[in-house]
């Protein structure tokens, strides 16, 4: 990796003198990387959250070669140490507690990953940009509107002290689905009629049954159970279905004017305060109705995954997450299968960080459209808990925070 890799780079730093050079790079780096601006640094990467993905994607940071992990946080010692391990971190670098990324950032790393239970997201982040480091964040970025717009202020925050802020969804990473919906919104469906949006999967959190069950009251179990607790994951329609919601809201281009949903906790053991199903009617203009339903509990063998079919006057659009992205009718396309695409789009995603670092492109394009997606699985979560119509314009003013019960663990 080099901070000279782009021309323009090149051209202004050559053009601003040595002062004006100087003074930029420390502006636009930071003072971690300023150092190293001068002999192909590597970005010091800050882990926050130390669960199985989270070392997962932390891995590919180091096989992208630009990063080096010299940071973990995670409430938990026991993950703090295994991700340590596992990332070669030292141990007075593996920090713990509610407040460890406090003391991650304190630690003086260029940027972070935050792999954290959601409901952490919002607060993480803004640290971490307080801290002046960029950030990468999974999603979802929040469990609700007040944590959406809060990412929002941070992203912007981020923008005007020239820091990175990117959000990790992978699915508009993929060629095929970026040139179908290049496609789609070029007209290529004719005029939209109705809309289908589904994620089918079984519980992933069904290991953690027995263990909440048997000790309902303590709060670490609870922690490391979260998607089984509403507060710290927002429920399944917002921490697993986003990935569906976000489709379809990248297909229609705009938000929603209501929704209308239900949904409950039938199927699976009634344990936690999550549902395991919703059924969301989503009404956008021009009386186009979309409709979206996911599950977390056995289907039987019925289809499983991430599915998104737009129906059109000319043809329809048809995706699925790791499998086939096409348009039938009058423009037909094939973009094939997507087998690839949990790791090529954090790979894509961990490489276009890298890029907006050391290019200093700020713009942070993928937060806008992540929070508007998130804000979606909101107002579909309101329908469907309070099984009455909710308007957007509802949603952009609700200002309802789900507190999680986080008394008894050591900050």
């Amino acid at each position: 990796m080099s901070v000279t890799r782009s021309l323009k780079r090149r051209e202004f730093m050559a053009g601003a003198g040595k002062a004006g050079a100087v003074a930029v790079s420390a502006a636009v780096l930071g003072p971690g990387l300023m150092k190293a601006a001068q002999g192909a640094p590597k970005i010091k990467l800050g882990l926050v959250g130390c669960g199985g993905r989270g070392v997962w994607i932390a891995k590919l940071f180091q096989k992208h070669g630009g990063y080096e992990i010299t940071a973990v946080a995670d409430y938990f010692q026991d993950r703090a140490d295994e991700a340590g391990a596992a990332l070669g971190v030292p141990e007075p670098r593996r920090f713990t507690g509610l407040s460890g990324y406090k003391r991650l950032l304190e630690a003086k790393v260029d940027a972070v990953a935050i792999e954290s239970p959601p409901y952490f997201h919002p607060s993480q982040a803004a640290a971490a940009v307080d801290a002046g480091a960029h950030v990468y964040v999974a999603k979802p970025i929040a469990v609700d509107v007040p944590g959406c717009d809060s990412i929002a202020a941070s992203a912007r925050k981020a923008t005007a002290k020239k820091r990175a802020f990117l959000v990790d969804f992978q699915t508009r990473t993929h060629p095929s689905f970026l040139e179908a919906l290049r496609r789609v919104h070029a007209g290529g469906l004719g005029d939209y009629v109705f809309g289908e949006a589904t994620y089918h999967a079984e519980s992933p959190w069904e290991q953690w049954v027995e263990a909440v069950r048997a000790e309902p009251a303590n709060p670490e179990v609870r922690l490391r159970a979260w998607g089984l607790d509403r507060a710290l994951s927002g429920d399944m329609i917002t921490e697993q279905d986003i990935h569906a919601i976000d489709v379809m809201n990248w297909i229609m281009g705009a938000p929603p004017l209501y929704a209308v949903g239900c949904g409950g906790l039938k199927a699976r053991p009634k344990v936690g305060s999550c549902w395991d199903h919703f059924v969301v009617y989503y009404q956008y203009p021009e009386k186009v109705g979309v409709q979206f339903s996911g599950r977390q509990f056995k289907g039987h063998g019925t289809a499983e995954g991430i599915r998104n079919r737009m129906f059109g006057s000319k043809g329809v659009l048809e995706t699925e997450y790791g499998g086939a992205v096409l348009i039938r009718g009058e423009s037909y396309w094939n973009g094939g299968k997507t087998p690839e695409i949990y790791e090529s789009g954090a790979v894509a995603n961990i490489a276009a960080f890298h890029r907006a670092i050391v290019e200093g492109d700020f713009r942070n394009p993928t937060v806008a459209p992540s929070v508007q997606s998130n804000k979606l699985t909101i107002l579909g979560r309101k329908s469907a808990y309070e099984n009455r119509v909710v308007t957007w314009a509802e949603i952009l003013k609700d200002g309802e925070r789900l507190e999680p019960d986080l008394k008894g663990l050591k900050d």
